[in-house]
């Protein structure tokens, strides 16, 4: 599903050029859920943008869902990005003016499927997360774990092939958080959805089949990961 080799990024700075990944190699094959950790600041996010096809490179190749992301044009990206990529992130970025379900309708409506198969969808998936009832509610009426599992569907409505998490549960307290760590992994084995994600919390780490640590802009398994 990922075959990253080489991939080199960094960013310009008012103290200078600071690179972040420095020759990274990430295989994660189809089906695998597989935690990234480390340090604040260390790359985590900045490999998920690349990944995800958010950023562009240096140097190196990302080959993802089988397509080398070097060789697609900006609206090919786009495109594969929606397509093929759902994301996650710790603050759920939900629009605040629209309900839940519209919420998770969104995609598709961009997408312009019509609007009584993305409705039928979004409920269908509200109702998977355990949100159904709250379907009609706005963010702000929501919880924090409730708002985080939305963000989920939303992220599902177009069937993605990989689901990109970034530190998912960091805005949420230790119960709360252990439920979505609980779905992510059902939904993982379940359907076959192949995850990445970037965390600091042990315990959701501890769910995946293995646990890579990035280190000096490189990636290695964590001392005592599984697998």
């Amino acid at each position: 599903m990922i075959e990253a080799r080489g991939v080199v990024k960094g960013y310009r700075t008012p103290a200078g050029y600071l690179k972040v990944l420095d020759g990274l190699d990430l295989s994660v094959a189809a089906g695998e859920m597989v935690a990234v950790v480390g340090a604040s600041g260390i790359g985590k996010s900045t490999l998920l943008h690349v990944v995800g096809a958010l950023d562009r490179p240096e140097a190196g190749t990302a080959i993802v869902a089988g397509s080398d992301l070097a060789t697609l044009s900006p609206d090919a990206l786009a495109t594969f990005r929606s397509e093929a990529i759902g994301f996650v992130f710790q603050f759920h970025h939900l629009l605040p003016e629209f309900t839940a379900l519209e919420n998770v309708m969104m995609p598709m409506l961009i997408a312009r499927r019509p609007e009584a198969e993305a409705r039928a969808t979004a409920l269908a998936l509200l109702t998977e997360m355990g949100v159904a009832e709250r379907a009609e509610h706005r963010p702000a009426m929501l919880s924090g774990g409730e708002q985080q599992r939305v963000a989920v569907a939303r992220a599902l409505v177009r069937s993605p092939r990989l689901l990109l998490a970034d530190e998912p549960t960091g805005n949420l307290d230790r119960e709360t958080g252990d439920r979505l760590h609980e779905l992510l992994r059902r939904l993982n084995r379940e359907k076959g959805l192949t995850i990445l994600v970037v965390t600091h919390n042990e315990r959701l780490a501890g769910l995946c089949d293995r646990v890579l640590r990035i280190e000096a802009g490189r990636l290695g398994t964590a001392p005592g990961a599984i697998g």
